[in-house]
């Protein structure tokens, strides 16, 4: 079974779903790591993004802390705009699902790259709740630059036709997580 799970920065897409992914026993996809460590090589060596998204230098990163840096922040929505490079990582994130059981968190997860999945969940929060997840997450400033990115990125921010939309404000990380499971043993 694909799961997947878009929805905007600071609703909880990552905390959510890895430990959705533990909880089932399934592959975790973080395909904002994958735009963030192209991004992070891209700065490092000043290689265009799309050649770094070609390569396999970018993969040994996915777990760099610097992915959260100021810089990369700066930079992630420029070069994940960018349609060579989302066609590069999209052929690599699919590889990824083909091979089943796998809980894919992203922007475009279950309406590009995967729109077959058995399970497409929109997380969200208002905007308040967002801002301060981030805020508390990384800083004052950060809740707003999450808002900002959103709006950077409002093209590849699809909600996906058929996905059930789970609000996240005033839930915990479990109480979210018991709703996305027992999303899952339906459709079992």
């Amino acid at each position: 079974m694909i799961i997947t799970i878009d929805g905007p920065a600071g609703a909880g897409k990552s905390t959510v779903s890895k430990a959705l992914a533990i909880r089932l026993d399934y592959r975790y996809l973080d395909t904002g790591a994958m735009y963030r460590a192209v991004t992070l090589v891209a700065l490092e060596t000043g290689e265009e993004p799309i050649a770094v998204a070609q390569g396999d230098t970018w993969s040994a990163r996915l777990d760099d802390p610097a992915l959260r840096s100021d810089a990369v922040d700066a930079a992630v929505s420029a070069v994940s705009r960018q349609p060579e490079v989302r066609e590069a990582l999209r052929g690599q994130q699919r590889a990824i699902l083909a091979q089943g059981n796998a809980v894919a968190e992203g922007r475009d997860i279950g309406s590009v790259v995967w729109p077959h999945a058995e399970l497409k969940v929109w997380l969200d929060a208002s905007p308040e709740e967002r801002r301060r997840r981030r805020a508390a997450e990384r800083g004052a400033e950060a809740g707003d630059v999450a808002l900002e990115r959103d709006r950077q990125d409002a093209a590849q921010m699809l909600v996906p036709e058929d996905s059930v939309r789970v609000e996240t404000d005033g839930l915990t990380i479990t109480e979210v997580i018991e709703r996305i499971v027992a999303l899952v043993e339906g459709q079992a």
